[in-house]
């Protein structure tokens, strides 16, 4: 089967990994470079990285997920409520504080209008503070979701490394 560029791309990323990692030097990362491009087949391609991945350490290369337990999930959606909490009550802090700096510059002893934008950006400060439980309930829903989607992943690529392939047969 001919080689793609996406094919020789793959290859050449992890011949500069290695390049960075010390294990080639700059006349072998050229030389196996200059091949990668002269490939024509997906049979060339493997030779340039034969010494450089052993077979037998590609599906270590997943790290393995541990699963979360329930304090570190509440400790999470708690401090996301947190940040949540904490970015709107310094966007009041911040409209408040420009709003009256205005006001003072320029109209001393006149209608005091940045009481309105104070009430608007209040609004989201009071939100956090009056959904707190759905708040944090939603942000566990979440981490819980994105760590299932996180350990699906990784099974699926371990799963594609254990694969057998025309270089390494099944046992």
């Amino acid at each position: 089967m001919r080689a793609s560029d996406a094919d020789r791309d793959v290859v050449l990323r992890a011949l500069s990994e290695a390049y960075a990692d010390g294990r080639l030097d700059p006349d072998e990362l050229d030389e196996r470079s200059t091949g990668v491009h002269a490939a024509r087949t997906l049979g060339e391609l493997p030779v340039y990285l034969a010494d450089l991945v052993p077979a037998g350490d590609r599906v270590s290369t997943v790290p393995a997920l541990r699963p979360l337990t329930d304090q570190q999930i509440e400790a999470e959606a708690v401090a996301r409520w947190q940040r949540s909490r904490g970015e709107a009550l310094r966007m009041w802090l911040f409209v408040s504080v420009v709003c009256w700096t205005i006001w003072l510059l320029s109209n001393v002893g006149g209608h005091a209008w940045p009481i309105y934008p104070m009430l608007g950006t209040a609004l989201p400060v009071l939100g956090t503070l009056v959904q707190r439980r759905e708040m944090i309930e939603s942000n566990r829903r979440r981490i819980v979701a994105k760590h299932e989607k996180a350990v699906a992943k990784a099974e699926r690529k371990r799963a594609a490394l254990e694969a057998p392939t025309p270089e390494r047969p099944a046992d």
